[in-house]
Order: C-alpha cells, then structure tokens, then sequence
C-alpha cells in the first residue's frame, strides 16, 4: 500500500520556542491517520507545514508524491481541507458559496448530493450567517470534499454536531474511504478516533510520544480505555501556547 503523505524529519520554530520537533510519521492509501494532542502541542502547525502554508526550518513533506512548496497547483486539485477555524462570507447562500467553490476545480463533486449525504439540503437557499453551529460544521467538511480530493485533511471534524450527526459523518467517511479516500484528522474526541482511524500519532511539545494503532496505544499504557490512555500519554493541561 503506497504511502499518500510522508512526513520525514520535520521541524519548525518560531525564535525560542520550537514547535515541531523532528516529526516523521506517513499516511498510507485509503487510511485514516489521527494527529492528537493537547492544545499547543503543535498539531496546527504541523499540517500547516505539510500543506505548505507555513514554512518549516527543515524536514521534507511529500503527498501524493508531489511537494506542496514545488507543487501547489497541481495539489489544490487534489486536496481538500476543513480547519475548525473556518472563515467564510457570512451573507452568501449556502449554494452560492459550493457553486463557488466548485468553479475552482476542474473535476468537482455534485454539491448538491453532498449537501443531501450531510443532511443540509434543505439550507442551500439559507446564508450562512442563519445556519446553526452544527450545520455550518457539515457545510465546511462539504467544502472540503467538492474538490473530490484524493486527500483531505479535517481539523476537529465534528465539533458543534449532536450525537446523532456525529455518527452520521462517522459513516460518511468510512464509505470514503472504503472509495480510496485517505483522510488526516485532528479530533479531541477519542470515541472518534476509535472509530476512524487506522493509525494515531500523539503529540506532546512538538514531539512524538506514541505512534501505531489505537489497540497499541491502549495496550502501551496502564490503560485500558483509549481516552486514559491519550491523557496519560500527554499529561494534558492548559498550554500557554494553544494555537501551535
């Protein structure tokens, strides 16, 4: 199985305070990989620097076999990407915004079937100023998707979603990637990352403290549910440094 994304020696720091410390890790075809840690411990600066919107001191980052610094363009078409943190014009339609959206790419996906898939059909006439916390969550992982990526990367996939809606888009993705998609997500909800992913790496302080399958996290720790076991692993608490 080829790798999608590799990550090898990578580092990044902002004067004194390093970030990232010499992180390797890979994500292979049609697996979903789980970036955890706490707040600070340098998760966002990591994928900021292997989608090449942020410049690192050293290490190379592939994906797809393409450098997202030497090849972006070619990247852009292949790649979708959700951030928590999304900023998107408030008073446009719901279908304005994924018409929008979708005349960037030259192979889109049907928004409107995605819009159906995330239960939000019934909002594309709404602006997005009106919908909830929870649908505006669902339009923004369906942004991420009308690129009809071959990669993407979710940051906090599913905060602001009920529980029922959570489960949803649990489901959605792992018919994705049943497809062949391969996905790279953070998430602080660790019955969610049982559930997706095939592989975790836990952050602590810019550095790796466990690498391998959720089963291997809970079988190295004095643990025996995953969400001890994270907790462990991180000794998390409040960082001075939350948007790393």
């Amino acid at each position: 199985m080829e790798d999608i994304i590799k990550v090898e020696n990578l580092s990044k720091s902002y004067g004194e305070l390093i970030a990232v410390n010499d992180l390797s890790f890979s994500v292979k075809k049609g697996t979903v990989f789980g970036l955890l840690g706490a707040n600070g411990a340098g998760k966002s600066t990591t994928i900021e620097c292997v989608l090449g919107t942020k410049t690192f001191d050293t290490g190379t980052v592939w994906i797809l076999g393409l450098s997202p610094k030497a090849n972006r363009k070619e990247l852009f078409e292949n790649i979708g990407v959700q951030f928590q943190e999304a900023n998107y014009q408030e008073n446009i339609r719901v279908e304005e915004l994924c018409e929008v959206t979708a005349s960037f790419y030259k192979n889109p996906a049907d928004y409107r079937k995605l819009l159906l898939e995330f239960g939000i059909a019934d909002k594309n006439k709404a602006l997005v100023k009106e919908l909830s916390g929870g649908q505006k969550q669902r339009l923004f992982i369906i942004l991420a998707l009308i690129p009809n990526p071959q990669v993407l990367f979710l940051d906090e996939l599913t905060t602001g979603l009920d529980a029922r809606a959570r489960r949803d888009v649990w489901q959605i993705l792992q018919d994705l990637k049943n497809q062949g998609l391969t996905i790279l997500l953070t998430s602080h909800f660790m019955d969610e990352v049982e559930v997706l992913c095939n592989k975790i790496s836990i952050l602590k302080k810019g550095n790796i403290v466990f690498h391998g399958t959720v089963k291997e996290a809970i079988e190295n720790s004095p643990y025996a549910k995953l969400e001890d076991a994270y907790l462990w692993y991180t000794d998390e608490e409040v960082s001075e440094n939350e948007n790393l």
